[in-house]
């Protein structure tokens, strides 16, 4: 419950009686767990970290090509941005809670950024694409979908819906990047 009025309201925009009434607990119930709404806010983050690391362990112990890899995980994430408010809300409080934990997308970007290099050493991506751009490039579209989601469920978009939209998008970053002869993404 707390995770998913940290990621519809925000930190600021989250009152422990908000959170109470929505876990149906008193308030001295809350408190007696979590003195202050920002060890309740770190306890979000860090279940979400969790969640979002292992998908990333899960994606990248499956091996083959590194692109590939990328895809898969990139893919994955949205899968999980989708389904997990602990994760929205950890990407969203991180950003805006002072004292936070570390970045959200410090626990996947440097594993993308990773498997960018070496399928830029593999010959995986075109000899004029700088793996770095590509990595930023990744996390603006990663983040774009914690926002597109957050806004769609409140228009009670389908299921599954942005993670459509991001295999769109990230088809199409895949054939700007690929080596002219690379190998075709995983469906």
């Amino acid at each position: 419950m707390a995770a998913a009025e940290f990621d519809r309201n925000g930190y600021d925009g989250t009152s422990l009686s908000r959170l109470s009434r929505s876990a149906g607990i008193s308030i001295g119930a809350l408190t007696f767990h979590f003195a202050a709404k920002g060890e309740l806010a770190s306890a979000v983050e860090d279940s979400g970290r969790a969640a979002t690391r292992r998908v990333v362990e899960g994606v990248t112990a499956r091996g083959g090509p590194a692109l590939d890899t990328v895809s898969a995980l990139v893919l994955a994430l949205g899968r999980l941005i989708e389904t997990d408010a602990a994760v929205r809300a950890a990407a969203r409080l991180t950003q805006e809670r002072v004292g936070a934990g570390p970045d959200w997308c410090g626990c996947w970007l440097p594993d993308v950024k990773e498997l960018l290099e070496q399928a830029a050493e593999q010959g995986q991506l075109d000899p004029e694409v700088d793996p770095c751009p590509v990595t930023l490039l990744t996390a603006h579209l990663v983040g774009g979908v914690v926002t597109r989601v957050r806004r769609g469920r409140g228009r009670g978009e389908l299921p599954g819906a942005v993670t459509g939209e991001l295999r769109e998008l990230w088809r199409l970053i895949r054939r700007g990047i690929a080596a002219p002869t690379g190998p075709e993404m995983p469906k």
